[in-house]
């Protein structure tokens, strides 16, 4: 069983830009979000993922996560997932050792970018780079999966 354990944060600048490591389009969506569990069909650059999520506690909760191949990948988003579908750039950021993860928003939550930090501990000290802003860990408005149903652009209506 995999645990997964992260941080999540607005961003107050896009200085992560200048020093990134890596830049990947994301596209995905959910054939089941629940509180209690979510099922997610994610395609990343060229490889593809099936995730399976537990209930968040505080900022943890059970994944596991397979290849698949992107052609199913293609058919399930379009033939089995929850519309509108999640698309974002992920940049890869290292900072003191640690890798974060910025998500800029396309499509229906455009405007959104959140930055991610997985760690071992939930107690884990960490630095935060200096474009880092409010955490929004355990914010649900902010969950992939409920952006799929509450878009950041309705958000502002």
């Amino acid at each position: 069983m995999g645990i997964e354990i992260e941080r999540k944060f607005l961003t107050v600048s896009d200085g992560y830009r200048k020093n990134y490591q890596k830049k990947t389009y994301y596209k995905q969506g959910y054939i089941t979000a629940e509180k209690t569990k979510t099922v997610r069909i994610r395609i990343a650059g060229e490889h593809a993922f099936i995730t399976i999520k537990g209930a968040t506690n505080h900022c943890s909760r059970i994944e596991y996560e397979y290849p698949i191949p992107v052609k199913d990948a293609d058919e399930m988003l379009e033939k089995l997932c929850d519309k509108p579908l999640i698309e974002k750039y992920r940049y890869e950021y290292v900072y003191n050792g640690l890798k974060w993860e910025i998500d800029e928003f396309l499509g229906e939550n455009e405007g959104l970018i959140l930055a991610e930090i997985e760690l071992e501990t939930e107690d884990q000290p960490f630095d935060k780079p200096d474009f880092i802003g409010k955490e929004v860990t355990g914010d649900i408005r902010y969950y992939n999966a409920h952006l799929t149903h509450y878009p950041y652009s309705e958000w502002r209506k």
